[in-house]
């Protein structure tokens, strides 16, 4: 027995975890009496919970569907869309010490204390509050896609323009194998045409039974339920036993895919070598060395802006389990990347070529490999995956909305009406990424959106923990400027008839043909090629055209090779701004384009921080001594404590000038303890472990 084409083992799965996590947020809710409970969850929660809480609040399925669908693409380089983070990982043994120590509630709290500026912490506020939306449409259409691909309709049951849709891309996957073979004049001008239309999204590989509009309210309805009813504890409870889930979930397909295959062996005699080139090859893939340095570049600012940050760590009992819970967590996750990379490796080697949508990838695959009850487990996988960071996320949206919006204008309410409104500001920031979910049909544009995206004020947070002179005119300018940059232009000229069809916006970087040394693979020996699997051979590669200022420049009407171009996807305002010094970027490949973009995302805001601040005026001095003696005063274990060691540092602020990395300037940057090399240099080496067992994967043969 089928439901929507899902057996029916696999709907009492879902619909037993969707109990689970119901009921557990109810107990929560007993427990939750104030905000400092409902925000925070009383900063009370240990090392366990700690753990979980930072595993699930990092961890995604979008994270999985996209490592898995950039690799399914062009090889085990793509993977570092998401991988990178792994570089960024030690960074958090300070980040999180600054938002422990700090004592806050919320990043708008932040910028409020540091600056004296409510207009700036509520400025962040909206700014976040309108990325929140952003990444609520992430988790809601990797969910939906998955659950597309799981419940394929027949093609006998497909309207005639649906089954025309499946067939055509059938044909334009068949030419486009033979590309680098060489086609008839016929069958390259027919391959023009179905390319053209592909760009534009026509064509199908399959039609689901589930609507993604339906799928979405539902999901939302579930995640926030539990989420208004017990807030941050319910989003740490319910992520420990989401944490056992995402495993399993990241782990499912994996031998059963290997058996598929035929095993290491058969996967290196499926998939072309290069594909297995950890950093990539210049030629012959998007993620360059370069082009890996700078998306780390700017991400590393990113980080600290991101909202949950401030809350995972504030609800810690102390800063060591807010740290080792941060670095615990992120490390698992890393761990169970490599599983998202090597599902990526299977799909190329089981269904290059199949699918319309590479993001579809991951649902194809469990639909294809995994059997009734198997296939509801990995969809509860999937849910909880990215429930663990909808619920945190939505709990952190709310804080800042009561505490940077709300309560400003509104003050001295009873805790009973700020929990009420906090509850309902949940809700809207969930089912905002409705909208987001439904304009928006590529993972990827998402995900290197909103990696520049946060940079926009993270440069100023990491500044401002570090530099005194720092100035509040200077924030405020930097954000505007980065903000028109990196948001508003991408996003209106995008949408105007005169940008997308201006000729000199829709420049593409020149094709090349290249000759590389591969190993023959079984298809090469099948078509005489080669004498056996693994011999080096020489192939022609096609580099074909890419836009420079949009993402894709295609024809207005496939059909007619004499049709005007047009752009279309993310308009890249940074590229332009670098073309006004007579750059040009015709010769770029797609990997030196991401990398230019990608650096100046990170840098840029830097360089305005510093001009503007030495020309404004700085904050006044007896503000910035509370700020940093708050920062510098370390988290004590009672609330005596606390108090006495604080009003200490703010009667005695001088006391911190010693322990400087420079003295008397207005860099505040302690020297590092012994605890800080253990911390960081450690995380250094779990890098290196987690490259080394990379490359062993990749290896193995």
């Amino acid at each position: 027995m089928h439901i929507w084409g899902l057996h029916i083992i696999d709907v009492v799965v879902i619909l037993l975890y969707v109990t689970v996590i119901l009921w557990l947020g109810k107990r929560a809710a007993q427990k939750t009496k104030d905000t400092g409970d409902f925000f925070l969850a009383g900063r009370k929660l240990g090392k366990f919970y700690q753990f979980f809480l930072n595993f699930g609040c990092s961890t995604n399925a979008d994270q999985a569907v996209a490592v898995s669908r950039e690799i399914y693409r062009q090889g085990i380089g793509g993977m570092w869309i998401q991988y990178l983070v792994l570089f960024l990982t030690p960074f958090y043994w300070f980040s999180t010490l600054f938002f422990r120590r700090i004592r806050l509630t919320t990043i708008g709290d932040y910028f409020t204390e540091r600056f004296k500026s409510k207009s700036l912490g509520g400025s962040y506020a909206v700014f976040i509050l309108l990325l929140s939306i952003l990444g609520g449409g992430v988790g809601y259409m990797v969910a939906a896609k998955t659950m597309m691909a799981m419940t394929p309709k027949p093609l006998e049951k497909c309207a005639y323009e649906e089954r025309l849709s499946v067939e055509q891309f059938q044909e334009y996957q068949q030419l486009r194998s033979r590309l680098d073979e060489g086609l008839t004049q016929e069958e390259r001008a027919r391959y023009e045409v179905l390319n053209e239309r592909n760009k534009r999204g026509e064509l199908h590989s399959f039609i689901s039974y589930t609507n993604p509009l339906l799928f979405y309210f539902i999901y939302a309805i579930i995640v926030s339920i539990y989420t208004m009813l017990g807030g941050f504890r319910a989003a740490a409870i319910t992520d420990a036993i989401q944490g056992f889930l995402i495993i399993i979930f990241s782990l499912l397909l994996i031998p059963v895919g290997l058996h598929r295959i035929g095993g290491f062996s058969g996967l290196h005699a499926t998939v072309p070598d290069y594909m297995f080139e950890l950093f990539g090859s210049v030629t012959m893939s998007e993620y360059a060395w370069y082009t890996i340095l700078a998306m780390v570049l700017a991400n590393l600012v990113s980080i600290v802006a991101v909202t949950t940050g401030m809350q995972t760590a504030g609800s810690a009992r102390n800063e060591m389990t807010a740290r080792l819970g941060m670095i615990g967590g992120m490390y698992l996750k890393r761990f169970i990347m490599i599983f998202w990379a090597l599902a990526g490796l299977l799909a190329i080697g089981l269904y290059s070529g199949m699918l319309h949508d590479p993001d579809l990838i991951w649902g194809f695959m469990s639909k294809d490999l995994l059997f009734p009850g198997a296939i509801g487990l990995m969809l509860v996988g999937i849910l909880a995956a990215n429930m663990s960071t909808l619920d945190a996320g939505a709990v952190s949206y709310s804080a800042l909305f009561i505490r940077n919006l709300y309560q400003p204008f509104w003050p001295n309410k009873s805790e009973k009406h700020y929990l009420l409104v906090g509850r309902v500001a949940i809700a809207v920031t969930l089912f905002g990424g409705i909208a987001v979910a439904l304009l928006i049909n590529n993972l990827l544009v998402l995900f290197k959106y909103i990696i520049s995206i946060p940079a926009i004020f993270g440069a100023s947070i990491w500044l401002g923990f570090l530099w005194r002179r720092l100035t509040k005119s200077a924030v405020f300018t930097q954000v505007v400027i980065c903000l028109i940059i990196y948001a508003v232009i991408p996003n209106l000229f995008q949408t105007l008839t005169w940008s997308r069809h201006n000729p000199s916006f829709l420049l593409q970087t020149k094709p090349k043909t290249l000759t590389v040394t591969v190993s023959a693979l079984k298809e090469d020996v099948e078509k005489g090629r080669a004498e056996y699997i693994g011999q080096s051979i020489k192939k022609e590669h096609t580099m074909e055209p890419v836009g420079i200022f949009f993402e894709q420049v295609a024809r207005t009407d496939p059909a007619d090779p004499s049709s005007p171009q047009e752009g279309l996807g993310r308009f890249h305002a940074e590229i332009w701004v670098l073309s006004w010094f007579g750059i040009d970027f015709s010769h770029c490949t797609k990997a030196q384009l991401v990398a230019i973009r990608f650096l100046f995302d990170a840098l840029f805001p830097f360089l305005l921080l510093f001009l503007i601040s030495f020309v404004t005026k700085s904050v006044p001095k007896p503000n910035l001594d509370r700020f940093f003696a708050t920062l510098h005063t370390p988290v004590q274990e009672t609330p005596e404590e606390e108090k006495a060691a604080l009003e200490d540092s703010y009667r005695n602020p001088d006391k911190f000038e010693k322990d400087k990395l420079f003295p008397g300037s207005n860099w505040e940057i302690l020297k590092p303890t012994r605890t800080d090399f253990l911390g960081f240099g450690g995380s250094w080496v779990l890098v290196g472990v987690i490259i080394l067992l990379l490359w062993l994967m990749t290896s193995i043969q």
